[in-house]
């Protein structure tokens, strides 16, 4: 017969974080949850959400998980997009998603949300789907998150913006006409038109 511990942590290495229901579900009893915690078998993340020790938290890829498990249609820009693409050294304890300008804005325990509400245009254009632990999340292109971080420089920092571009230009992760054509989409062609032509 399997331990509860081995078929919590077999749950957990498929899925990088799973909820309590899914635990149960699996055949570990919700006081069994409470004892795996205690003895240091599981991590509480937050509340109902679990993952295995010395798994990192909201910078890897476990906080994205739980967001594209627990908000359907999440769009994850700017900071978070930029360590998923590879193009900072930033490592955003936040997970930042974007939303239109009317909508609700999405709440949960964990991770740490940082929300930034998108015009409809910026909202739907430039999005690439990305598998992370055999889920799939919306993503914005690299092109379209430079052009969002120039866009959004007050809350990212100008220098995370211009370093994003100067990497994705070397590594050659996006093409200059990419870049303008986003730069035009997010109205800000002249703010980065000094750097392109500097780079380029």
């Amino acid at each position: 017969m399997t331990s509860p511990a081995a078929l919590a942590k077999a749950l957990i290495r498929r899925r990088g974080a799973v909820r309590s229901r899914e635990l149960v579900e699996a055949g570990v009893a919700r006081a069994q949850v409470s004892r795996l915690v205690a003895a240091g078998d599981l991590i509480r993340l937050s509340r109902g959400v679990y993952t295995l020790p010395g798994v990192p938290q909201a910078e890897g890829d476990e906080g994205v998980l739980v967001v594209a498990q627990r908000i359907p249609g999440a769009r994850l820009c700017l900071l978070t997009a930029l360590r998923l693409h590879e193009l900072t050294t930033q490592a955003p304890f936040e997970i930042w998603i974007a939303i239109g300008n009317k909508d609700r804005a999405p709440r949960l325990d964990w991770p740490s949300l940082r929300v930034v509400r998108f015009s409809s245009e910026t909202l739907a254009t430039g999005l690439e789907i990305h598998k992370i632990g055999g889920r799939s999340v919306r993503v914005t292109s690299v092109a379209k998150t430079i052009a969002d971080c120039f866009k959004f420089r007050n809350l990212v920092g100008l220098d995370v913006a211009i370093e994003a571009l100067r990497d994705a230009l070397r590594a050659r992760a996006t093409t200059v006409d990419e870049l303008w054509k986003y730069a035009r989409i997010c109205r800000v062609a002249k703010l980065m038109r000094p750097y392109l032509e500097a780079m380029a």
